[in-house]
């Protein structure tokens, strides 16, 4: 093996390791949780490598990243998840390869991405992107809807031809009274997926949790955790 797939495949031994604890710490089966490895500034040769150690989920957050390297991919047996704030004019780009979009939270994204999806012949999943840290203007400092705006949005999702309701997102807030708590705040996305799940059953994907906090989204119940800089290394500082 090469020295770049010897770190990655050390790397991600230890990741698979952390998540097999804490599912046992949690009194869970290991094949509950899926690791999306985010793979955001490194470039596709990793991606390949990554497929090769046998990962097949991973995540970008800008569509001028992701659509050449995911195009350069193209061959692997990789699902793509969209982690990052979306704007509508990237929809048409970021639906030609994503296979799940996690960062939905406004109804004109939805429009957006179900007139893409069934332009292209394809079906999108869907998680709202839950921000707990919503002030008065009922949107978070990194993008999400307030919980009290996922009902009316998973409904409009659900109904939006072209797309399929997968579930809920967040990331731990940096601010509010979640800000520095991290199991609380994914006890309580927990809270909001069941309630979710009461009038959208199939929508049980929960995806919380990054390289420094997964160990309590695998405790509060999260069924994705995304993890970039623990499996691929300290990202280089851009620009």
């Amino acid at each position: 093996m090469t020295d770049r797939k010897d770190e990655l495949a050390g790397n991600l031994a230890k990741v698979e390791q952390r998540i097999a604890d804490a599912c046992a710490a949690a009194g869970r089966a290991r094949d509950e949780v899926t690791l999306i490895v985010v793979t955001k500034t490194y470039p596709a040769s990793d991606v390949r490598t990554l497929s090769e150690l046998g990962v097949r989920h991973v995540a970008e957050n800008r569509d001028q990243d992701a659509a050449p390297k995911a195009a350069a991919c193209a061959d692997l047996p990789l699902a793509w998840h969209f982690v990052g704030q979306l704007q509508t004019n990237k929809v048409r780009s970021v639906v030609g390869y994503a296979d799940v979009v996690q960062s939905v939270d406004r109804s004109r994204l939805v429009t957006a991405l179900s007139k893409e999806a069934v332009k292209a012949g394809r079906e999108i999943g869907c998680l709202i992107q839950v921000a707990l840290d919503a002030g008065v203007s009922g949107r978070g400092e990194r993008g999400g809807v307030a919980p009290g705006g996922i009902e009316e949005l998973a409904d409009l999702v659900a109904g939006s031809p072209g797309l399929r309701l997968d579930g809920l997102m967040t990331v731990a807030p940096l601010t509010g009274e979640y800000a520095g708590r991290q199991r609380a705040a994914f006890e309580r996305l927990m809270d909001l997926s069941t309630d979710l799940r009461r009038a959208h059953p199939a929508a049980n994907m929960v995806s919380a949790g990054m390289s420094a906090d997964l160990e309590d989204a695998v405790a509060a119940g999260a069924t994705h955790v995304r993890v970039g800089t623990a499996v691929l290394g300290v990202r280089p500082r851009l620009g």
